[in-house]
């Protein structure tokens, strides 16, 4: 996973969107992560992922049963330092900058947190909304993986 190397994981709370399988989040607790939010709407991934984490018996794992936009419309606990997000490609860009503006709006970030959002290749750029400062991207065939850091976000 490309988090922990460019990164690093030790201790941070993960939230990881449109979580699937759960690999991402699950891969980050045992890479050293504090705590990782799976959050995934899909009801027959939520099964799965709920089996990933009682067959690798990882501690701090949290699964949410929910669709993002409405999960982030509300407050956190407290906020997160990496949040990945892996949605459909079909997914609207206008859903993504959604997204990202709820996370930056409604205290899901730490000041510095890191947002790695994977979208498809041959798609439009990702548009960082103010807030955010752009880091890099990463292609891996069909998917780019753009980084980006909250810029100061309470």
């Amino acid at each position: 996973m490309t988090l922990d190397s460019l990164y690093g994981l030790r201790e941070a709370r993960v939230l990881d969107l449109y979580a699937g399988s759960g690999a991402v989040g699950l891969e980050a607790l045992s890479r050293g992560a504090a705590e990782a939010v799976l959050v995934e709407s899909d009801a027959k991934a939520v099964r799965t992922i709920k089996s990933n984490v009682a067959s690798l018996g990882l501690q701090g794992a949290r699964v949410v049963a929910d669709k993002v936009e409405r999960l982030l419309r509300q407050p956190p606990e407290s906020p997160f330092e990496i949040v990945f997000a892996d949605p459909p490609y079909a997914v609207a860009d206008e859903e993504v900058q959604t997204v990202l503006v709820l996370l930056r709006d409604n205290g899901w970030l730490t000041s510095d947190a890191l947002v790695a959002f994977e979208r498809e290749s041959r798609g439009k750029p990702l548009m960082w909304p103010e807030g955010y400062v752009e880091e890099r991207v990463r292609r891996y065939g069909e998917a780019s993986v753009w980084y980006g850091r909250a810029a100061g976000n309470p």
